[in-house]
């Protein structure tokens, strides 16, 4: 059997048992190793070798969740919720509560969708806006499942369809690959192609707000999330100060396209304004990054178990072994492509590196078996972006968690992954099946 695919079934089956999602990709990336002919010492090694790949991004997770902590200790959490309870209401009655309900959600959404190609920040929005407002979520009775659902799919929909911001990386590695792979594509084809796994998307969202998560949920015995603890009030200096940081920090990550230079950027100025004292500064930070650390050791072991399934060659032999199976079959074919892609997806957590991977393979096939131009761009785009949603080493799924579970009441794999892998991957993959036949 493939080795991607056992790789890919330990971890996920280890996960789904509560096992940590770290020792869950560190037991999948060895059993895939050892299977895939690496053995022990190659598997380790590999492993170790992939590890460094993803300390980039831990130490992003890091340096933004001590710069989150050190806003908060500005005030500007009790301003914003202040801010929302004044316009939403605190009123009892149930009308009001679903209209606050609502207009949360809303706003949630839009800051998720705008990350991805308005203001390209990502999730660096996540621990200064998710944590301050679980306080009036926990009010209102909203489950944080459908927070999570909101978010996974602002952080994953603009990219799969605008070409802007991140969607415009996501859109040129599909048209370069596609391109070099022997198949001709222009860019303006891609929005119009991925129109249909985005309403696969909006179909996952539309079912979790009006029917698997529109009841209250109540959470017992909340526990204060750090960044909302750390100040009771505010003075008008702190919340200007604050927004200048959070421009400061923006400014400096668009500039040097490092997350690590932007937040550093933003608490030089907390610093030098002495927002933040120097006797507590030390503790601010230790305590955003410790915040963030979950998201960091996953996405390290995450990088080694990547490494993993490369070095045993068994990803690019998954893609050859589908296509064997496939003969002159469409329907069959279209199925099983999307079926690799999400299989790839959710091992290595990440759309914008699943492209390259299956693209070579996908293309020919794709001209073999008769399929149109738009329909092999649905095929490999959607391919690449099944798994992202539902993945626990994606940060699709790991950005919602960190901010949903400051205080430990939000697990990653079953509030999270398990919501958005089937809310959104499913109708997803019949979207983009049914677009690929059409078309």
């Amino acid at each position: 059997m493939n080795a991607v695919v056992i790789a890919v079934i330990v971890m996920l089956l280890l996960s789904l048992l509560r096992v940590n999602v770290v020792f869950s990709l560190i037991t999948g990336a060895l059993v895939g190793g050892v299977v895939g002919g690496l053995g022990i010492e190659g598997t380790i090694g590999a492993f170790t070798e992939g590890v460094g790949g993803g300390a980039n991004v831990a130490l992003s997770y890091a340096m933004l969740g001590g710069f989150a902590v050190a806003i908060s200790s500005t005030g500007l959490p009790n301003a914003l919720v202040e801010f929302v309870l004044k316009y939403v209401g605190k009123k009892e009655d149930a009308r009001a509560k679903k209209l606050s309900r609502a207009l949360i959600l809303f706003m949630i959404l839009l800051m998720a969708c705008f990350s991805q190609n308005l203001i390209p920040i990502h999730i660096a929005f996540i621990p200064l806006l998710i944590p301050p407002l679980l306080k009036v979520l926990d009010e209102l009775q909203v489950d944080r499942r459908l927070v999570a659902m909101v978010l996974t799919f602002g952080l994953v929909t603009p990219y799969m369809l605008l070409p802007v911001g991140f969607g415009q990386i996501f859109h040129e590695i599909i048209a370069t690959n596609i391109t070099e792979s022997g198949l001709p594509v222009e860019m303006s084809q891609i929005p119009k192609a991925m129109l249909f796994p985005a309403a696969g998307m909006l179909t996952g969202l539309l079912v979790a707000v009006f029917f698997s998560y529109r009841k209250p949920r109540t959470y017992n015995n909340p526990v204060r999330p750090v960044s909302v603890a750390k100040s009771e009030g505010y003075s008008k200096t702190g919340i200007i100060i604050s927004l200048v940081a959070i421009v400061t920090a923006l400014a400096a990550q668009l500039v040097t396209e490092s997350m690590v230079f932007g937040a550093l950027a933003g608490i030089v100025v907390l610093y030098a304004s002495k927002a933040i004292s120097w006797s507590e500064a030390d503790r601010l930070l230790t305590d955003g990054m410790r915040m963030m650390a979950f998201i960091g050791f996953v996405m390290i072991a995450a990088s080694g178990f990547a490494k993993v399934m490369s070095a045993t060659g068994d990803v690019e032999r998954l893609v050859e072994q589908a296509a064997n199976m496939i003969g002159g079959n469409q329907v069959l074919g279209a199925l099983l492509m999307l079926i690799v892609g999400l299989l790839v997806t959710m091992g290595i957590g990440s759309s914008f590196s699943t492209i390259p991977i299956i693209a070579t393979i996908f293309v020919p096939l794709a001209l073999e078996l008769g399929f149109s131009p738009m329909a092999t761009i649905v095929l490999v785009g959607t391919a690449g972006a099944l798994g992202d949603a539902g993945s626990p080493a994606s940060d699709s799924t790991l950005g919602p968690t960190s901010g949903l579970n400051v205080d430990g009441q939000h697990n990653h794999i079953w509030d999270t992954c398990v919501p958005t892998f089937l809310h959104y991957n499913i109708p997803v993959i019949i979207f983009g099946w049914i677009a690929a036949l059409m078309l």
